[in-house]
């Protein structure tokens, strides 16, 4: 019977823990154990922490805010099993997660297998963020292949020995730090394996400003990424958990766009009527920014996201574009990092 370490992180989670750690415990597979760390929490995640370990699974390390990468190693550190697991405190994994883990770990010829990672399903409530969330991710493991270059954060098991080599997960890096993992694995000669029968279930997604702070950080963190597994250095599939996170991207500008069409028309109108649009260079100019704005509007019908704008007619644009500011707010502040040689970007 394979050993396996099941570690999870906390900061300012305490509404979280119990269920988490309930799920852990509930686990199918055995023998195993469960390494909680709490990264400096100041809600009462810590006292909570505490008094898990008085169960006979569950060992616990206390530390000062140093970060989720830093936490996560100090739990690989003291991990005892052949793999050692990863997932959020935000998430219940399913009682089987572990072992259909297991079972996609054996390679096919030639295969050295890495990591393992399953499938996160994000629980839906009833406001547009955690239904725009929901989807987005739903619509992301719907293509994903059988070798994959992420082991996500939530869902994930890595085997010990590779993980160590490829030296873990500096205390350097902001956020993103399972791609970054990935990536070194997959350069070291590794394959990581995604299987959708090891299914883990994320609380909802909600908050508008949470959200928004969550994808500013991973577009930050991707300029690292980026940096330092530029394509010609990649091998796998490619980046084949991006989503949506693009095109959202482009939201800020085509709505720029828009309004300068719009302000074409309305300054037509103002100085002469209808064939000043018809006629002349604003014609041509606003036709052209029409085509572009309709063109990522059609490009955004194919994504799950319209689903929700169709429901929410009046909110999910509001999201959108609130999100659209966020990345670019990110990614300025990740091309920044990216000069200073901060966060991450000096190291590798």
């Amino acid at each position: 019977m394979t050993f396996v370490s099941i570690t999870v992180c906390v900061r300012d989670g305490v509404d979280w823990v119990d269920g988490c750690i309930e799920s852990l415990i509930e686990q199918t597979h055995r023998p195993l154990e469960i390494i909680v760390v709490d990264d400096g929490s100041t809600d009462g995640s810590k006292q909570k922490v505490e008094l898990w370990q008085e169960h006979e699974l569950v060992s616990t390390i206390l530390q000062e805010p140093l970060g989720l990468s830093a936490a996560r190693m100090a739990a690989v550190n003291e991990a005892k099993g052949e793999w050692v697991a990863i997932t959020d405190i935000d998430v219940r994994p399913e009682p089987d997660w572990i072992e259909n883990l297991l079972l996609a770990s054996e390679p096919l010829e030639g295969e050295n297998i890495v990591a393992i990672t399953g499938r996160t399903v994000f629980n839906r409530g009833d406001d547009t963020i955690s239904i725009i969330r929901s989807s987005e991710i739903e619509a992301k493991y719907r293509s994903r292949s059988r070798i994959t270059t992420l082991a996500n954060g939530p869902c994930s098991m890595f085997r010990k020995e590779e993980l160590l080599a490829i030296g873990g997960f500096n205390p350097e890096w902001y956020h993103a730090e399972d791609m970054e993992v990935s990536l070194k694995l997959i350069a070291a000669g590794g394959v990581i394996i995604y299987t959708p029968r090891a299914i883990v279930n994320h609380v909802p997604e909600t908050g508008l400003m949470r959200f928004l702070g969550k994808r500013s950080r991973d577009i930050r963190a991707h300029v690292r990424i980026v940096r330092h597994f530029p394509s010609r250095m990649r091998r796998g599939p490619g980046f084949d958990f991006i989503g949506s996170s693009w095109l959202v991207l482009l939201g800020l500008p085509a709505h720029g766009v828009l309004m300068v069409a719009l302000f074409i028309i309305a300054s037509a109108f103002t100085e002469g009527g209808v064939n000043e649009i018809v006629n002349g260079v604003n014609a041509k100019a606003m036709a052209i920014l029409l085509v572009i704005y309709l063109t990522w509007f059609l490009l955004l019908l194919r994504n799950n996201i319209i689903q929700t704008m169709l429901k929410r007619p009046i909110t999910t644009p509001i999201v959108i574009i609130s999100w659209s500011i966020s990345l670019w707010f990110g990614l300025i502040l990740g091309i920044i990092d990216a000069i200073l040689q901060r966060r991450g970007h000096g190291a590798r």
